[in-house]
């Protein structure tokens, strides 16, 4: 079967959490994939759950530009995450769980973490996915850490070559999270799957548990410090 033919695997990323190491930080960093192949069935009910919600035909009466979870309310919320408890494949959910203080002071700049974070957990996503790939595409809100997002996008780029399979044609995009309803997506597991961890509030995981493929806590057994 040739390349072209094969499908395309589509991984698209959030995270939560800051860089800021010390105890004034949040006490844990996340980063979420999900993982989605075309035809993407729930963009269409996302859809039309927008402009319901534009056109006034259901309350609250909001104007509904994309979905992002911390500012959406309650209800907005509620229904979101039974949609996608309801249309997003099972087990297609992958994340990575950082207790920030037991990362060492070699790995803690913004342009070693979060690339090393992210390549742990793209390797993973994809030796996982279905063999015959023709390509993966990984799509992310814009970078964290503006001013060194040159360094942290090369970064991305060394440590994908080192750690992802071999032969694994990939390609990494930025875009705004206005621009894909997977972004959105993504978006709404990480919320749910960082106030599992940093607030101790497993109400939103619940809902979306079925979905999770995998929570790797990568330094569960580490020593806990501060710097």
């Amino acid at each position: 079967m040739h390349a072209e033919a094969l499908p395309t695997l589509y991984i698209f990323l959030d995270e939560g959490g800051n860089f800021d190491f010390s105890r004034s930080g949040t006490r844990f960093f996340t980063l979420t994939c999900v993982s989605l192949y075309r035809p993407f069935r729930l963009h269409t009910a996302l859809d039309t759950y927008k402009y319901n919600l534009i056109e006034h035909r259901i309350k609250p009466r909001i104007e509904m530009e994309y979905f992002h979870c911390a500012n959406d309310n309650r209800h907005v919320r509620s229904k979101v995450f039974e949609m996608l408890g309801q249309e997003v494949p099972r087990e297609s959910v992958d994340a990575v769980i950082v207790e920030k203080c037991k990362t060492g002071p070699a790995l803690q700049a913004p342009e070693k973490f979060y690339p090393k974070m992210l390549g742990y957990l793209l390797r993973f996503a994809i030796e996982k996915a279905a063999h015959g790939l023709g390509e993966v595409v990984v799509i992310t809100d814009s970078l964290p850490v503006a001013g060194k997002r040159k360094a942290i996008e090369k970064a991305i780029k060394t440590t994908l070559a080192e750690m992802l399979p071999d032969r694994t044609p990939y390609r990494v995009m930025h875009h705004s999270s206005s621009a894909h309803y997977g972004l959105q997506i993504a978006d709404y597991f990480n919320w749910a799957i960082f106030r599992k961890w940093e607030h101790e509030d497993p109400d939103a995981f619940q809902s979306i548990a079925p979905q999770m493929r995998s929570e790797f806590e990568i330094f569960r057994h580490g020593a806990r410090r501060y710097y």
